[in-house]
């Protein structure tokens, strides 16, 4: 059962009222006559737990196993000192006084005291057995184990014997025979490397052998195909200009443009001197042109001023001489023009003919 709770502390006991009485808290079952189920409910709870609690320990405890019929359990102290197992426990009071200033002395082994009764069973002389008669049949089968325990040894230890020799002789021919198949694993491994080395030699030979075959039937096939291609494509490349002379390409693209451009600065520093001379030519003739014409119109003014002058028809002549003298004068005056142009045309045909003839003569060397 729950027994009530006890409180340490005067502050924590819900009994004693503290501050305002209207906020009392009544206790079940201190002003009430009746019991209330629910705490009455809860007790019986607790009952049944502690009592299933206790039926789980008592089984999980260990136990011995029942007795045999006819037989019971008995408590025996196995103790070191020998007690009286009693109900109720004896209890003595008692009191001692020592002398002030004694030393004390050292405190003595405890040994309780022997409570209850000992009983004991006296065995007389040959009651129980004959140690002489009862152990022979001991010793007998003591000694016959014995000596056939020996005779097992010295049996085993010669069955072991036989047993290490015929273990030796056949590790000795397990040996040999594996040696033997090793050796014959490694013969039948080498034939069969052997075998198939000249099975890739013999697939490796008829490969290229069919790829020699495939290679000139391919080849032929090429050659009957190609052989109205090849002449029609090589005359298209080399109408298109991609088969050429070197030599030829290279007067083409660099010799014929080199000499071109020469042969222009020299037509141009030609054509630049013949221009010059033609302006030189050109300035010179009219300059003396014009000297002789101021030389004729002096001789003829001394000559008229010579002649007498007698008649009006002796003037008219020389008046018409003078008239055509003076559309004589110009028109060499006039025509000295066509005369200059008379003359560059000439000089610069005979220039280019020159050239031209110069031009052949270096195309020929």
């Amino acid at each position: 059962e729950k027994g009530p709770v006890r409180y340490a502390n005067l502050m924590y006991d819900r009994r004693v009222v503290r501050g305002n009485t209207y906020a009392l808290q009544v206790l079940p079952g201190v002003c009430d006559t009746q019991p209330d189920p629910l705490e009455i409910q809860r007790q019986r709870e607790a009952r049944r737990r502690a009592l299933s609690r206790k039926r789980a320990k008592e089984q999980m405890q260990p136990r011995t196993p029942e007795p045999v019929e006819g037989r019971e359990h008995v408590h025996v102290q196995t103790e070191l000192y020998l007690e009286e197992i009693r109900d109720r426990i004896t209890e003595a009071d008692v009191e001692c006084q020592t002398d002030a200033f004694l030393d004390r002395p050292p405190t003595p082994l405890f040994i309780p005291a022997k409570t209850g009764r000992d009983v004991d069973t006296q065995i007389e002389e040959g009651e129980l057995f004959d140690f002489d008669i009862e152990v022979k049949p001991m010793l007998e089968v003591l000694i016959g184990k014995t000596i056939e325990q020996s005779l097992l040894e010295v049996m085993e230890e010669e069955e072991l014997a036989n047993l290490r020799a015929h273990q030796c002789a056949y590790g000795e021919l397990r040996n040999a025979e594996l040696a033997e198949v090793q050796r014959l694993e490694e013969q039948e491994r080498r034939y069969s490397e052997e075998k198939e080395r000249r099975k890739r030699q013999r697939m490796e030979m008829l490969k290229k052998q069919k790829e020699t075959t495939e290679k000139i039937a391919a080849r032929a096939f090429a050659q009957r195909y190609l052989a109205d291609l090849i002449p029609s494509v090589f005359n298209n490349l080399r109408e298109s200009g991609y088969f050429y002379d070197p030599i030829e390409r290279d007067i083409e693209t660099e010799f014929l443009p080199w000499l071109m451009t020469e042969v222009e600065e020299a037509l141009e520093k030609k054509v630049l001197g013949r221009t010059v001379l033609d302006s030189l030519i050109c300035t010179v003739v009219g300059r003396r042109l014009y000297a002789f014409s101021h030389k004729q119109l002096s001789d003829q003014t001394e000559v008229r001023a010579e002649e007498p002058v007698t008649t009006a028809a002796a003037q008219e002549p020389a008046l018409l001489t003078e008239d055509a003298s003076q559309p004589a004068e110009l028109k060499e005056v006039a025509d000295q023009p066509v005369v200059e142009e008379q003359i560059v045309p000439r000089i610069s045909l005979q220039s280019e003919e020159s050239d031209q003839a110069e031009m052949e003569d270096f195309v020929s060397e």
